[in-house]
């Protein structure tokens, strides 16, 4: 028989599909063809593999060749397929056992001298193995570490195809070869932060402390200089740290973007893309291969957006879908991907273009035109689905200069945030929500957690009014949620619903 079989994954977003590689021997004209929906840079592999395989050692067929990728209509893209087609290649003819090559899957690019070189996506292509039952992969070096985070499955890491050639029976002499690996990236500092570092703005870490615990998003408004920036990468220190399962979501994540894992990272990560952002930057694109975007990269954790008035509305706009499902679906007319995207956004403008509109001894240069246009950018359905809408007034000199550090540390604030998660999630134990902020509006306003009507009338009478939408009435019952259980109360006040108004709509009750 000429025919042999082995196994590789094609990622669609961050799912991964096994792809069976079949390769076959006949005698035609000798040849070498790659079916099966293959993208560019997989129909360049048959010159890769045959140098490869020839600089390695081996024999490669002098016959014709076809190597099918199966399922035939599930489009295949990337130099990740390479070490699944040399291997199936080299045992069409006998040179290495075909129960092995069977049951193993391969990822890897190859180089002309037979080395393999690493590639993006092995995490989640190896955890797609595990979950169809495979239990040996053979990954490029450069990929052990991160390949290892899966558990359950033995891992070989090669660093040629020679060496992948001899475990799979080929008697062949392995010289020694300098593995390829990933460039050394630099470690996230964010852990630093603390939170005890802000001054003067007691009315904010509360606000972010809030945040935190519902999983609110937020935006803060305020002149250059008033710490808003200070306030949004102090987010993730306070969050609770991530769980191994959405560590390896995260994880998996950055592997996609080509980002080196070595190891799980417990904390949120935190994504702040700059204002000249495109819509695809933001949620992400491609034409052939699906890239994931800001929104997607800040899964399980915070996207901030700095100067959000100075990014493109249509980009702005593209949030709105996600920030209610918690997923982008990218549709292109040769694929669809779906990729998570459970973020907390927190939002930060200026007043006006020059930053000095309102601010006590400052003057203001810009036309009113110019001021209304400013805040207009901002659509009212995106406004609507932020929970928290926060002015941030710059901290006197006195304060500034005094040396004087907020009463609050990181990790006091993670320890109340955590407390107040747990009385929420053992609220929602039956229901697939864990944090106030994700709760439909209509179990709040119905049911045996609605409010009573002295509690509520402040609301209902701004509703009335039509100071807030129905869609602003839900979120500000979620903050008053989150504001009983940081207070360690069973259900929310007049005073919390008075305080959740006015975190919402600046509204006093």
């Amino acid at each position: 028989m000429s025919t042999a079989r082995t196994w590789a994954v094609a990622l669609t977003g961050v799912d991964g599909h096994m792809v069976e590689v079949e390769a076959d021997l006949s005698n035609q004209t000798p040849g070498f063809q790659i079916i099966g929906l293959p993208d560019k840079a997989l129909g360049e592999a048959a010159q890769r593999v045959r140098n490869a395989c020839v600089n390695a050692g081996l024999d490669f067929p002098r016959r014709r060749l076809t190597v099918n990728l199966s399922p035939a209509n599930l489009p295949k893209a990337g130099s990740g397929f390479d070490l699944s087609v040399a291997v199936a290649t080299l045992a069409t003819g006998g040179a290495l056992r075909r129960d092995s090559v069977r049951s193993t899957v391969h990822i890897g690019e190859l180089g002309l001298d037979g080395r393999l070189r690493p590639v993006p996506g092995v995490l989640p292509a190896v955890y797609a193995a595990a979950r169809a039952g495979f239990t040996r992969v053979i990954v490029p070096h450069a990929n052990a570490t991160e390949a290892r985070l899966v558990p359950g499955v033995e891992v070989h890491a090669a660093v040629s195809l020679a060496e992948v050639a001899v475990a799979h029976g080929a008697d062949i002499e392995v010289d020694d070869a300098e593995p390829v690996r990933l460039p050394a990236r630099a470690d996230r500092a964010d852990e630093s932060l603390d939170l005890a570092d802000v001054i003067g703005q007691d009315e904010a870490v509360d606000a972010l402390i809030t945040a935190a615990a519902g999983g609110h998003h937020m935006m803060l408004s305020g002149p250059p200089g008033a710490g808003k920036t200070m306030l949004a990468r102090r987010l993730p220190g306070i969050l609770p740290s991530l769980t191994e399962p959405e560590a390896l979501e995260v994880a998996a994540i950055r592997s996609l973007t080509g980002e080196a894992v070595t190891r799980l990272d417990a904390l949120p990560p935190f994504e702040a893309p700059h204002h000249t952002a495109s819509a695809a930057a933001l949620v992400g694109g491609g034409s052939r291969v699906p890239r994931p975007g800001a929104i997607v990269r800040a899964h399980r954790g915070v996207l901030f957006l700095d100067e959000t008035p100075e990014f493109q509305r249509a980009a702005l706009d593209a949030l709105r879908q996600p920030l209610e499902s918690g997923r982008i679906e990218i549709v292109r007319a040769g694929f669809a991907a779906s990729f998570p995207a459970q973020f907390q956004l927190i939002l930060a403008m200026n007043p006006c273009p020059c930053g000095n509109y309102g601010v006590r001894g400052a003057e203001c240069t810009c036309p009113p035109t110019a001021i209304r246009r400013y805040a207009g950018r901002l659509s009212g359905p995106l406004r609507d689905r932020v929970d928290i809408d926060l002015q941030v007034m710059r901290v006197a000199a006195s304060r500034a200069t005094s040396g004087e550090r907020s009463g609050m540390s990181t990790d006091e604030a993670r320890d109340r945030v955590a407390c107040a998660r747990a009385a929420a999630a053992e609220r929602w134990r039956a229901s697939p929500w864990r944090v106030n902020g994700q709760v439909p509006g209509e179990r709040l306003r119905q049911g045996a957690l609605r409010l009573p009507p002295a509690v509520r009338a402040p609301l209902d009478r701004a509703l009335e009014r039509g100071a807030v939408t129905l869609r602003a009435y839900d979120r500000v019952l979620r903050i008053a949620w989150t504001l009983s259980d940081l207070a360690g109360l069973s259900s929310p006040g007049a005073d919390q619903l008075g305080h959740a108004l006015f975190l919402k709509k600046g509204l006093l009750a």
